[in-house]
């Protein structure tokens, strides 16, 4: 079993579900149930993915499940254009979590990498 609250990918990924959480507040009432409800989750799925991988003995479980939280921030980053170019909230709101969310992008592809080159 590894300790994924030590994971960097899991700890940037903990900022970026608080930071989802304080953007949406803003969006209008009527996106409670839409974006507001698939932005959280989908940065929920991230950290979630992350936790429940490091439980599998088998590198290539690991590794499926890192491509899960992968998927999920990809996912994040599109709901968060969407939310721009909808003009929902102001461009200031999601340009520091679209960051954090490439960054995040990066260490989990890096991450996978290694995880690969280590099974091989």
């Amino acid at each position: 079993m590894r300790n994924y609250k030590k994971l960097f990918i899991w700890q940037k990924g903990m900022v970026i579900v608080e930071k989802t959480y304080r953007m949406v507040k803003s969006l209008p009432d009527e996106e409670k149930y839409g974006l507001r409800s698939q932005a959280t989750r989908a940065a929920v799925s991230i950290v979630l993915n992350i936790a429940e991988g490091s439980a599998k003995t088998r590198k290539k479980d690991y590794k499926k499940y890192l491509e899960t939280s992968l998927g999920s921030a990809f996912e994040l980053e599109t709901l968060l254009l969407v939310v721009e170019r909808l003009k929902l909230v102001n461009r200031e709101s999601t340009v520091d979590i679209l960051d954090e969310i490439i960054e995040e992008q990066r260490m989990i592809t890096s991450f996978i990498e290694k995880i690969g080159r280590d099974s091989q």
